[in-house]
């Protein structure tokens, strides 16, 4: 079909008269020019005299953002936990890396943090901070900068992208409205311990990491301080081939974790305390006073030594920050209430 833009048709009147009709011109919002660049997608920006956190695949390469790829090709200056791994990604991403890379990790980011800076406020720099896997400052590099930024009045921004505790979290099938994040598990039995003692009465989701060498006494520490029944979700291996979630009560978990050890770094998803579990947490804080009254209590009612009925009320009775209130300050209590 010829529009009446191409040419210069010509009809004919009522009278029979020809009659030229001039060239129409169409706007070109309407008719689009087949080699005329789209507007859909735009490139991603690179902010200049900015630090930019760049969350990267926690496991899946194709999960990394155009934005990344930008900022990555891009950036002034790209701080790196582990500069090989940072060059690995590039490779895969089909990205050449031009700006300076400087190693930036958990050792070194308050050294490291205020020359970034300077070159953000001198320079017009920017410059971009990744870590191995995920969002930097989540159990990451990164917060020394963002927060000597915030000092220096210099700009901060983020490129969203992967994160494993809210894959996991969405994953669970717990309730996503309010959750608490607690990183990684203490790596000792007592310390461990004290901090679940702490989430007792907890209503919120809690999320942790843990990883395989240690995810069978977590998982025994688990049942013993918050109980066989509590539903949660162990995630292992988030957004890659051999993705895992196992649901169930930690009991069962538990079991799953003896009968088949779980691979690879994994996010544990536990629920939140109910009302019953939440108001006993909150009426089984004693002061050391109350400890020794009810340490002479047991013991006349019970027939045990003082000292043993002192060590099982300290245990029944974890403060509030998780940990046992000191023995020898409930025995002197305790001489000082029969004194």
């Amino acid at each position: 079909m010829t529009l009446a833009s191409e040419t210069n048709d010509v009809v004919r009147s009522a009278a029979g008269s020809p009659v030229t009709v001039p060239p129409v011109t169409v706007p070109s919002a309407t008719v689009p020019s087949a080699t005329a660049p789209s507007t859909a997608v735009r490139p991603a920006m690179v902010p200049p005299a900015t630090v930019v956190l760049a969350a990267t695949p926690i496991g899946n390469v194709g999960d990394a953002s155009d934005r990344l790829k930008t900022l990555l090709a891009d950036a002034d200056i790209v701080a790196a936990e582990d500069t090989r791994r940072l060059y690995d990604l590039a490779n895969r991403l089909g990205v050449h890396v031009s700006g300076r890379v400087v190693a930036y990790h958990d050792h070194n980011e308050r050294d490291k943090a205020d020359g970034l800076l300077d070159q953000v406020e001198t320079q017009g720099a920017t410059v971009l901070v990744v870590s191995d896997a995920g969002m930097p400052t989540i159990n990451d590099p990164g917060l020394a900068i963002v927060r000597r930024a915030i000092e220096r009045g210099l700009p901060v921004t983020c490129a969203p992208g992967p994160s494993a505790v809210l894959d996991a979290l969405a994953l669970s099938g717990l309730p996503t409205d309010r959750f608490c994040y607690e990183g990684f598990l203490p790596r000792k039995h007592s310390e461990r311990v004290q901090c679940l003692r702490a989430l007792l009465g907890e209503r919120r989701t809690i999320v942790f990491y843990e990883t395989p060498h240690r995810i069978a006494e977590a998982m025994d520490d688990l049942f013993d301080v918050l109980g066989a029944d509590r539903p949660m979700a162990l995630c292992r291996e988030l957004t890659k081939d051999y993705e895992q979630i196992r649901r169930g009560t930690i009991a069962e978990v538990r079991q799953s974790v003896a009968d088949d050890p779980p691979r690879g770094e994994m996010v544990l998803v536990i629920g939140g305390a109910s009302d019953e579990e939440a108001e006993a947490a909150s009426t089984s804080t004693l002061s050391i006073e109350d400890m020794a009254v009810l340490a002479i209590d047991r013991a006349r009612e019970d027939g045990l030594r003082i000292k043993d009925a002192i060590a099982q009320v300290v245990q029944e009775h974890p403060l509030a920050d998780g940990s046992l209130a000191n023995r020898k300050q409930v025995y002197a209590a305790v001489l000082a209430i029969k004194n």
